[in-house]
C-alpha cells in the first residue's frame, strides 16, 4: 500500500524535563527497556544507534541507555554510536551489547567468552556505588549473552561478577559510563528494577516527575490548540487504542468529531454494537458507521494467502473509509490510534530505528491522496500506558481490557479461504472461549486469547453418525510487551470446558487444539 503523506510534527506533551533516551541496536529488549524506565516516572524514548552525539546533546536528555544487541563488537559492519557522546558529561548506562561497546570504544577488550551464559545466574556485588544501592550482595541476574569485556584499562572500576563473567559490571572512573552485561530490564533479574532507579535518580539525577495524567491532560490541550474550530475524522476500529484516541478528541473538542466504524464484517461477536453503544450513549460524538460486510466477503473470495488477504482488506479499507469520509463537511484532520511501537517498527519517528512496517499497519496504511492532516495523540505511547489512560478517561474495563485485535480481524484467524459461514462459525467459537477464560477469571492474566479456524478437516463421531468437519485452535499467550510471548498454562479443566462447549455448540468443528508454542519462534498471530 501506498506511504502516508508527510506528517505535521506532533506537539509534544509537557512535563518533560527529565528524559532519557534508549539508543537501540536492534536489542529485542530495547522498548522493554523504555516501559521500566517510564515506570520509574522518567519520559524514555528510543534513538537510532547512529544519531550524532550533536543530536543528542540537543535533546539534552538526562541519561541515556546503551541497549543490547545481535551483533559482536568487533566484527566488521556491528552497530556503533558515535563516540563523542561519551564526552557530552551525560551518564551512560550500557546494557550487554551496550556494555561491550561502551568498553570497546573506551579502551577495553571485548572477545568471545569462554564459558556462554544465558538464563539466570548468580552476581556478587564487589564494590560500594550508588548503582547498587539497595540491592544485595549476592543477587540473580539475566544473561544472554558469547561475548563479554574480557579486560578494561585502570579507568574502569570493576563493581560486580558471576562465576564466568569477571566483569560483570563496570564504571568509569572519570566519566559517568556504567555498564551491566546482564539485563536489568527483565522480569528474571529481581533487583533490575532497583539498579534502573539507581541509575535514573543517583547518577541522572531525575526526581521522576513524568505522570500519565499530566501527559493526558496536556495532550487534550495540545489537541484543542491544535485543531480548533476545524472538524476531525476517527476511525473507529472496536479496539483500545482507536477507542482512547475517540475520547481524548472528544475531551478536547467535543461535537468537532466526527467518527467512522468501518463494519467489516471481520470483527468479534458484537463488536460493532459494542463500538456504536459507547459513542452514542457515553461519548456523544457523530458516528458514521459503514455497513461493508459484502464488499470485503467479495475481495477476500478464493483469497487464501495471507500478505494478499491484507492487502485486498487494505485497499478496500481506504475506499470504504475515503468514501464515507468525503461526506463529512469541514473535515481537516485526521485522527488514528497509532501507539510508539508502531512509530519505532514503522520507522517514522525522526530518531528512531528504523524497520519494516507491516502490511495494513496504522502508519503505512493511508494513501498518499487523503487530504488531512493528521493526528496521532497517542504515538508517544506504549499499550499498557494507553490502558491507564482510557481508564482515566472514562472508558468502560471491558473495552479497555479487551485484547489486541489484528487489523485485518477475523480474515488471519481463518485460515484458508474466508467465507461466511466459516467466519460465523469462527466468530461462534472465538466467543466461547472468551466466556470460559472471563469465567475462570484469567482474562486479566491472559495477555492474548484467541480462535483459528483451520483449513484441515478431521473424522469425528457424533452420536451414531461419522463427522469430517473442520479443527478449531486456541491460542493464549501471556507477554509485557508483545514481542516475545510464552503460551499460556491455562488449567486443564478449562480447556476441557472450551472444547466441549465448541464441538457441542458450533457446526461445523469437530476437533479442538491447543497452541503451546512461544514467540519466538512461533508468532502470536497464525497469519
Amino acid at each position: 500500500m501506498n506511504q502516508p503523506a508527510p506528517r505535521t510534527p506532533e506537539p509534544r506533551p509537557a512535563a518533560r524535563a527529565e528524559r532519557i533516551v534508549v539508543v537501540d541496536f536492534g536489542s529485542q529488549y530495547a522498548q522493554l527497556i523504555a516501559r521500566r524506565v517510564r515506570e520509574q516516572q522518567v519520559y524514555c524514548e528510543i534513538v537510532r544507534h547512529d544519531i550524532p552525539a550533536t543530536r543528542i546533546a540537543e535533546i539534552a536528555p538526562s541519561g541515556i541507555i546503551l541497549s543490547g544487541g545481535p551483533s559482536s563488537v568487533y566484527e566488521a559492519g556491528a552497530p556503533r554510536c558515535d563516540p563523542a557522546l561519551f564526552n557530552l558529561g551525560i551518564p551512560v548506562l550500557g546494557i550487554c551489547y551496550g556494555m561491550q561497546l561502551a568498553c570497546d570504544i573506551l579502551g577495553g577488550r571485548v572477545g568471545r567468552a569462554t564459558a556462554r551464559e544465558y538464563g539466570r545466574a548468580s552476581c556478587s556485588v564487589q564494590t560500594t556505588d550508588p548503582l547498587f544501592d539497595g540491592v544485595p550482595g549476592t543477587t540473580d541476574v539475566w544473561m544472554s549473552h558469547g561475548d563479554q569485556v574480557n579486560a578494561v584499562s585502570s579507568d574502569f572500576v570493576p563493581l560486580a561478577s558471576t562465576h564466568t563473567c569477571p566483569l560483570a559490571a563496570v564504571r568509569h572512573a572519570t566519566l559517568p559510563v556504567y555498564g551491566l552485561q546482564f539485563h536489568p530490564e527483565v522480569t528474571h533479574t529481581p533487583a533490575g528494577g532497583r539498579m534502573l532507579g539507581n541509575f535514573l535518580r543517583e547518577v541522572c539525577g531525575c526526581a521522576g516527575r513524568w505522570r500519565l495524567e499530566d501527559v493526558a491532560a496536556a495532550t487534550i490541550e495540545d489537541l484543542r490548540r491544535r485543531i480548533g474550530d476545524d472538524r476531525v475524522i476517527c476511525g473507529l476500529s472496536g479496539g483500545v487504542d482507536s477507542a482512547v484516541v475517540a475520547a481524548l478528541l472528544s475531551r478536547a473538542v467535543g461535537d468537532q468529531v466526527s467518527c467512522i466504524l468501518v463494519d467489516n464484517g471481520l470483527l468479534r461477536q458484537n463488536e460493532a454494537a459494542a463500538v456504536i453503544e459507547e459513542f452514542t450513549t457515553h461519548f456523544r460524538t457523530d458516528l458514521h458507521v459503514v455497513p461493508a460486510a459484502d464488499k470485503f466477503l467479495a475481495v477476500l473470495a478464493g483469497v487464501t494467502e495471507p500478505q494478499e488477504k491484507r492487502r485486498r482488506i487494505g485497499r478496500a479499507f481506504v475506499e470504504c473509509f475515503s468514501d464515507e469520509a468525503a461526506k463529512i463537511d469541514g473535515a481537516r484532520f485526521l485522527a488514528q490510534g497509532t501507539l510508539y511501537p508502531d512509530v519505532i517498527e514503522s520507522g517514522a519517528a525522526p530518531d528512531g530505528p528504523a524497520a519494516t512496517i507491516k502490511l495494513h499497519h496504522n502508519v503505512g496504511g493511508l494513501p498518499e491522496d487523503l487530504q488531512f492532516e493528521l493526528v496521532e495523540p497517542l504515538r508517544d505511547l506504549f499499550k499498557d500506558e494507553v490502558r491507564r489512560l482510557g481508564l482515566q478517561l472514562g472508558l468502560p474495563e471491558r473495552l479497555v481490557w479487551r485484547h489486541p485485535f489484528p487489523g485485518p480481524g477475523l480474515a488471519v484467524r481463518c485460515l484458508g479461504e474466508v467465507t461466511r459461514p466459516r467466519l460465523d462459525r469462527l466468530r461462534a467459537a472465538d466467543t466461547i472461549v472468551l466466556e470460559e477464560l472471563e469465567r475462570a477469571g484469567l482474562m486479566r492474566r491472559v495477555s492474548q486469547a484467541f480462535a483459528v479456524l483451520l483449513p484441515v478437516q478431521s473424522v469425528g463421531v457424533m452420536g451414531d453418525a461419522r463427522t469430517y468437519d473442520e479443527v478449531l485452535a486456541v491460542r493464549a499467550v501471556e507477554t509485557e510487551d508483545f514481542m516475545t510471548a510464552d503460551w499460556s498454562h491455562l488449567p486443564h479443566d478449562v480447556l476441557a470446558r472450551i472444547s466441549t462447549r465448541v464441538i457441542n455448540e458450533v457446526r461445523g468443528i469437530n476437533r479442538v487444539v491447543y497452541d503451546i508454542s512461544s514467540k519466538p519462534p512461533a508468532t502470536i498471530e497464525w497469519e
